[in-house]
């Protein structure tokens, strides 16, 4: 973890891209189908990441159904939570029943301003109009507090978890040393980049998979034929058993912003 001297600009062509908005909600649209799935088939996150966000007031935006919210639920804060979907709200409700949560979006919080210490987005920031929610971040957000985004993707620099997230079709795949796009007045003070294993059934690769925005929106011959493939690729290339664990490499990548000297 380090302060960056210098403010990045954005990576091109470092994850998923969208023709238009249509097609952005569209794609976001697809992950509300089975919320129970995403729960249970995607990672947590690294206990490191607490640590950027500090204390206080904070918001998990796009909590989803509070994968990311669980990490930030201790003594130092007040946590509270939004999401657009009503399908990642209702499994939320019975994940964290004390975490108050709404449906909403990052570029409309609902907040009032000057709500918050920090807002939060885990895997939800390439889903958003970028100027809209980094204003909204402005408004919502106290002096002195901070903007984490942050994301986990498949460690693809190892080449047979690259093969794995083309059969995936893991459409979310972020490149290694890339930065996301955040506007005006925000200012890149912290980042951490941390890899890390998650230990999975290999019977939990089908249903990683089925949470993929490609899977979701596939017919079922499509399916039929991804399902062939991982089987193929996880049981008589890779030699995995049923009932085996595979330590799945993973890489975390976690930015913080801060309101730049000239906007104070």
């Amino acid at each position: 973890m380090h302060a960056s001297r210098t403010q990045p600009g954005p990576s091109r062509k470092a994850g998923p891209t969208f023709r238009n908005s249509a097609h952005r909600s569209g794609a976001a649209e697809a992950f509300t189908r089975d919320a129970n799935r995403y729960y249970t088939a995607r990672p947590t996150y690294p206990d490191a990441l607490g640590k950027l966000v500090g204390p206080g007031t904070v918001c998990d935006i796009g909590a989803g159904t509070g994968k990311f919210t669980q990490l930030l639920c201790d003594d130092s804060r007040s946590v509270f939570a939004c999401d657009p979907s009503g399908g990642m709200t209702r499994v939320f409700h019975t994940v964290l029943p004390e975490v108050p949560v709404w449906r909403a979006t990052a570029e409309a919080t609902g907040l009032v301003d000057d709500a918050v210490d920090a807002l939060t987005c885990a895997q939800t920031w390439h889903w958003v109009d970028v100027h809209a929610a980094s204003a909204e971040a402005d408004r919502v957000i106290r002096p002195g507090g901070r903007l984490v985004l942050c994301w986990n993707t498949l460690a693809v620099r190892h080449p047979w978890v690259l093969r794995l997230s083309r059969i995936m079709h893991s459409g979310d795949v972020q490149r290694e040393g890339f930065y996301p796009e955040v506007a005006s007045p925000w200012q890149l003070t912290d980042e951490l980049r941390r890899e890390w294993l998650h230990p999975i059934a290999v019977e939990g690769c089908f249903e990683l998979m089925a949470t993929r925005s490609y899977w979701l929106k596939a017919n079922e011959r499509t399916r039929a034929k991804m399902e062939a493939n991982l089987a193929w690729y996880l049981y008589e290339r890779l030699g995995f058993d049923p009932g085996d664990t595979i330590p799945l490499p993973y890489r975390t990548d976690a930015f913080v912003y801060e309101l730049s000297l000239i906007h104070i």
